[in-house]
């Protein structure tokens, strides 16, 4: 099949972003959502066995991030996944999985603030949650390349605290690596919902699929970036999750609100507690800044073929980026951060994520071997995968999550009825 076509010379974006940035992107990405926000719901699922499930949630996001890989190679454009279904399974399909990915990462935006709002100033948590959202709103308006050098600085922040984290509680009394031991009231459905949850934390490198329109060389920086990004941030939830959980033990973790601060507490290291709010809250900031990006040129991609309002397609003149579709993520994620459940958000994002996913697998198996194609197991283990983990989730993130994706269905259905309707 051919590669979609450019929009235009006026409405193309400016390729800024090498290799580092692109890897930061996604660590920005990932990183604030899984270690700060994923491990307490996912410990009250699995117990102890959220490390199984987080080994899970791994293997999946391997698969997702290889097949989008080549599909990013082959389709560098703005729209990720949406691009990749239109272009190898259809336009419904393409139409479906952008809705999934910009309802489930508006979702993931407010996750994200509130977590910021959380951690920073508890009692305010969803103003400065609608703060935090108009903030980086402007920052992203400015330039993706001002997007870039800031999220460098969250990241490298935020892994010097983790790493301080690790070590203070490893290596401290209250350590007890018999708290590792998977409890017989760990059932495999619960391994499962906490992969699902777990999964949520490792969606970031989509970012860099959306981005392609965006990335020098494509072709070669995204296949590389994908898996650096991914392989840094399991080793760093890896580290963390055992660190927790040998610290306060599965049954604290599950009940815990802030749990990387509750696991300094208990080590005794009472000054690490306010470096780790602050950690967190820059890591939240991170997360928050990409998933805006890679919202708005998904919204982008979807308005240049008119699946939403064509008048969110036009890019700046001057900053060369989606200025409109960014304003209209930013105002929509505010309105949901000032009203939205923290827990609730997490596993509603999930559902629809993994719906996105699914869709990008099905694309990758169609691929042939000259275009890139990977191993068939590959997609077809992430297809599986995306499935079960989506399925698994409480019935609280599956029942609106299923009603979310039927109703873009509905809105494709009427699309294409008034197109022919006009014929």
């Amino acid at each position: 099949m051919n590669e979609p076509s450019a929009a235009g010379g006026a409405q193309e974006l400016r390729r800024t972003l090498g290799l580092l940035d692109a890897v930061v992107i996604g660590l920005g990405s990932m990183i604030g959502a899984g270690v700060f926000a994923a491990l307490a719901p996912a410990a009250r699922a699995a117990g102890s066995g959220l490390l199984i499930g987080l080994a899970i949630a791994a293997a999946v996001a391997y698969c997702n991030a290889t097949s989008s890989a080549r599909l990013a190679a082959r389709y560098p454009a703005s729209g990720g996944t949406y691009v990749y279904g239109r272009e190898r399974l259809g336009d419904f399909w393409g139409h479906l999985a952008g809705w999934a990915f910009v309802v489930g990462k508006t979702a993931s935006c407010a996750a994200m603030a509130l977590t910021v709002g959380s951690y920073a100033w508890p009692d305010q948590a969803h103003a400065v949650a609608v703060a935090a959202v108009v903030a980086l709103t402007a920052v992203n308006y400015a330039g993706v390349r001002k997007s870039a050098l800031l999220t460098r600085v969250i990241v490298a922040t935020v892994l010097a605290v983790l790493a301080a984290l690790v070590v203070v509680t490893l290596t401290s009394g209250s350590a007890d690596a018999a708290r590792l031991d998977v409890g017989s009231g760990t059932s495999v459905g619960g391994v499962l919902q906490a992969a699902g949850l777990l999964f949520f934390a490792f969606a970031g490198y989509a970012r860099l699929a959306t981005l392609g329109e965006e990335v020098r060389d494509p072709g070669r920086t995204i296949p590389r970036a994908i898996p650096l990004a991914l392989g840094i941030t399991l080793a760093v939830y890896a580290a963390v999750a055992v660190a927790v959980l040998i610290t306060l033990g599965p049954d604290r973790l599950a009940e815990s609100t802030a749990p990387l601060s509750d696991a300094a507490r208990a080590a005794g290291a009472d000054p690490l507690v306010p470096v780790v709010r602050v950690g967190a809250s820059l890591a939240a900031l991170g997360s928050l800044l990409a998933l805006i990006l890679g919202v708005s040129r998904t919204a982008l991609a979807m308005a240049r073929d008119r699946h939403l309002p064509h008048g969110l397609a036009a890019v700046h003149p001057k900053f060369q980026v989606p200025h409109r579709a960014e304003l209209a993520v930013g105002a929509v994620v505010a309105t949901v951060a000032a009203t939205a459940d923290l827990r609730g958000a997490i596993g509603f994002s999930s559902f629809a994520v993994l719906a996105y996913y699914a869709v990008a697998n099905a694309s990758a198996w169609t691929l042939t071997p000259e275009e890139g194609r990977p191993a068939r197991v590959v997609p077809v283990l992430g297809l599986a995968g995306c499935l079960v983990l989506a399925f698994a989730l409480p019935l609280s993130s599956v029942v609106p999550g299923a009603a979310v994706l039927a109703l873009g269905a509905a809105a494709y259905g009427i699309r294409r009825g008034r197109l022919t309707a006009r014929r």
